[in-house]
């Protein structure tokens, strides 16, 4: 199962993070900042820092990687599979027992989906278009598994959510 999908540039800039299972967290949950904000809102605080803290050290992890390494990497309970296109990094978390290969190739689809959808993409078409982006991603993964291979269909789904827009 797909844990998070980040797509950072080459600076630690997040261009796109899709968790789709919140972040372990580190410090008590249930406390609250001296009564004064509730405890959904102190936990929620609590989530986005820690995902935060995650993608700066999924990052590090990443761009610090020698290249004559795998593109597989163990992190905490699971484990990261990242790939770079141009100053992107694709990186996505799975669970251990997972197949690397798979996910490997599931990153190359979505960067050709990118590629097909915005005609030779660029980081700039990520960060004006982050709604399309999400939506192709959506339509591809969902709740942390692959929806669907198929190219063809998902440019055809996205192509038909437009038209409803």
């Amino acid at each position: 199962m797909i844990r998070f999908f980040l797509l950072q540039n080459r600076q630690g800039k997040t261009r796109l993070s899709k968790w789709y299972v919140p972040p372990p967290s580190s410090s008590n949950a249930g406390a609250t900042a001296n009564g004064f904000a509730s405890a959904d809102y102190f936990t929620s605080n609590q989530t986005e820092a820690e995902k935060a803290r995650i993608e700066a050290e999924v990052h590090r992890l990443v761009t610090s990687r020698d290249k004559k390494y795998t593109n597989f990497i163990e992190y905490n309970n699971y484990k990261l599979i990242y790939r770079r296109y141009a100053g992107l990094f694709f990186t996505i978390a799975v669970d251990v027992q997972d197949n690397e290969l798979s996910y490997l190739e599931s990153i190359h689809l979505f960067v050709e989906l990118l590629d097909s959808y915005f005609a030779n993409v660029c980081e700039l078409d990520i960060v004006f278009n982050f709604n399309k982006v999400y939506m192709i991603l959506d339509e591809y993964m969902l709740a942390g598994e692959i929806e669907e291979t198929s190219k063809r269909e998902i440019l055809e789904r996205v192509k038909y959510l437009e038209k409803l827009d």
